[in-house]
């Protein structure tokens, strides 16, 4: 008599399917407790998931019990009047003894072509596995600032809160970015002249267990940063959040500070690599670092 092998299978996970993969995945990422997989996942449950995209993402299991599970926040990214769809790839994990069934996981998250994939937190042990994956570094470090002691010379700005409908010229969709970041923690506000209104987001963070700062989740471009770095920088310091963290892939010109090589790369594979100051609906914001 011979033993059949049991059948691996991949699948999309299911509502009914939560708590079991929060346990899974709080064994997987030790770090991670079961109760941060419950507030991620809840999130995703909220998160306007672009129709016939993967909510949660995939679940690979043996006779009914996990053996994998890979989470993906699919989001329309707007860019003026044309629309894309980007997806992030995370919480990627596969119990050790099935390693080798890992591929299927990833190629079943990864089949679709024409969006853009990002992975923006890989430990420096994947990034090969990430490479090997077809993915390409689009952000190669990140850049340090303190622009709260710069000099002002800029525009006259007000800073309004993410929840004030500003009475000058904005974007509707980024009105919803602020309002549903500040829902995920997210200092989110506005700066504006009397032409415009420019929204920011910030995740704030502990580096090193000891140096409060604010990461860059948001912005138009890099260069209102750099031309309002004054104010945001006043701001987030009347927050407790000194420093900024930047993606970058050098020095940021106009902007005093450091540049740090290979801090926190960010990979994507698709069309078009994402531009830099945009990670709106990423596990950084909507899950936490």
């Amino acid at each position: 008599m011979t033993t059949p092998f049991p059948t691996v299978r991949s699948r999309l996970i299911a509502d009914s399917d939560i708590d079991r993969v929060a346990a899974f995945l709080a064994k997987g990422f030790k770090r991670r407790s079961r109760e941060y997989w419950l507030r991620a996942l809840e999130r995703l449950a909220k998160h306007p998931t672009p129709a016939s995209f993967p909510r949660f993402g995939y679940l690979m299991e043996i006779d009914g019990l996990p053996i994998g599970v890979i989470l993906l926040i699919f989001s329309t990214v707007q860019n003026g009047s044309s629309c894309t769809v980007r997806c992030n790839v995370s919480s990627w994990y596969v119990e050790p003894t099935y390693r080798a069934h890992a591929t299927l996981l990833i190629s079943q998250a990864l089949r679709k072509k024409d969006i853009t994939y990002v992975n923006i937190s890989p430990a420096w042990h994947v990034q090969r596995i990430v490479e090997a994956q077809g993915f390409s570094r689009y952000s190669n470090g990140q850049f340090v600032t303190f622009p709260a002691l710069f000099p002002w010379t800029g525009d006259d700005v007000t800073v309004l809160g993410a929840g004030t409908r500003p009475d000058v010229a904005f974007e509707p969709f980024e009105w919803d970015i602020l309002l549903a970041h500040a829902d995920y923690g997210c200092t989110s506000f506005w700066v504006t002249t009397t032409e415009r209104a420019y929204p920011f987001v910030f995740l704030p963070r502990i580096v090193k267990r000891c140096f409060p700062c604010a990461q860059l989740i948001y912005c138009r471009g890099i260069e209102d940063l750099v031309r309002f770095s004054k104010p945001i920088g006043r701001f987030l310091l009347s927050r407790g959040k000194p420093l900024l963290l930047i993606d970058a892939n050098g020095p940021i010109p106009g902007l005093p500070g450091k540049y740090v090589e290979g801090a926190a790369p960010k990979y994507y594979r698709g069309p078009e690599p994402p531009r830099l100051g945009d990670l709106a609906y990423t596990e950084a914001a909507m899950f936490g670092l």
